[in-house]
């Protein structure tokens, strides 16, 4: 049976609404492009900085070097070296907008590429503002995309909470297979609303964690958090099979950073 011509322009404005509507949902707020050459912008991100304190890494977290973290060719690029500095094994980045930049709900997303190797461990995530007073997990962390170079085509996003965390066994999360993520960029998302959170691979989502509660052990995430880049090296999840120390030094590929604010 041939469809009628009115219902076809019916259907056509419909899906052509759906999109517009789709494409307007969300106004961008900050980024970083990352089309700039040296030293990532100090107007936007701090450096952490000091030897392996958490997680049983193995890296020194260098500040201001371009060995360790530059901004070339459209990209900001955390490189990590095997080279010994007070106590830790390898030297490597990790960038934060703790004091430039606070963020509260809306979307945040990265285009990504990740180094390939044993003992990698990369991330994209977030901690709340008020970690100091807090503390973690009181403070909540929000793992955007967590990677781990000796499974090498699955990433991961994750929260965490006082009540829900890794060191009890009661965090939540889930993986996702990621077409060779150490070759090709793909893009890292987390839609962050009132009351749930929505995790995404190039706009496939695939991890929702819904509010399951008014109390702060269960949902902090009503509060502001920071931004952190990183590329750690071994510990207790990156260093789970050990660190290939025959493929130093590691790149890690960022393209740009954005968020986004609900568009009213």
């Amino acid at each position: 049976m041939k469809t009628p011509v009115y219902l076809i322009i019916l259907i056509t404005s419909v899906l052509m609404f759906s999109s517009c509507t789709n494409n307007n949902e969300w106004e961008l707020a900050w980024a970083d492009e990352f089309n700039y050459k040296g030293l990532p912008d100090s107007t936007k991100w701090m450096y952490e900085y000091g030897p392996p304190y958490k997680n049983r890494e193995k890296q020194f977290y260098e500040k201001e070097n371009l060995k360790y973290s530059r901004v070339e060719n459209g990209h900001l690029i955390i490189e990590a070296h095997k080279e010994k500095r007070e106590g830790a094994d390898y030297v490597s980045a990790s960038l934060r907008t703790s004091g430039k930049k606070e963020f509260l709900y809306g979307r945040i997303e990265a285009r990504l590429k990740m180094p390939k190797g044993r003992g990698t461990w990369p991330a994209f995530w977030m901690l709340g503002t008020n970690i100091k007073d807090a503390g973690w997990p009181g403070c909540g962390e929000l793992d955007i995309m967590e990677y781990v170079g000796y499974d090498q085509e699955v990433v991961h996003a994750n929260i965490h909470t006082t009540a829900f965390n890794h060191m009890a066994g009661t965090n939540k999360g889930d993986s996702i297979k990621v077409k060779k993520p150490y070759d090709q960029f793909h893009i890292y998302a987390m839609e962050w609303h009132k009351d749930k959170i929505d995790f995404f691979v190039d706009n496939e989502k695939y991890f929702t964690f819904e509010k399951p509660s008014d109390k702060v052990e269960e949902w902090p995430f009503n509060k502001p958090q920071f931004l952190i880049i990183n590329l750690a090296i071994g510990g207790n999840w990156g260093g789970k099979q050990g660190i290939d120390d025959s493929l130093f030094p590691h790149r890690y590929y960022i393209d740009y950073i954005r968020y986004y604010k609900k568009n009213n």
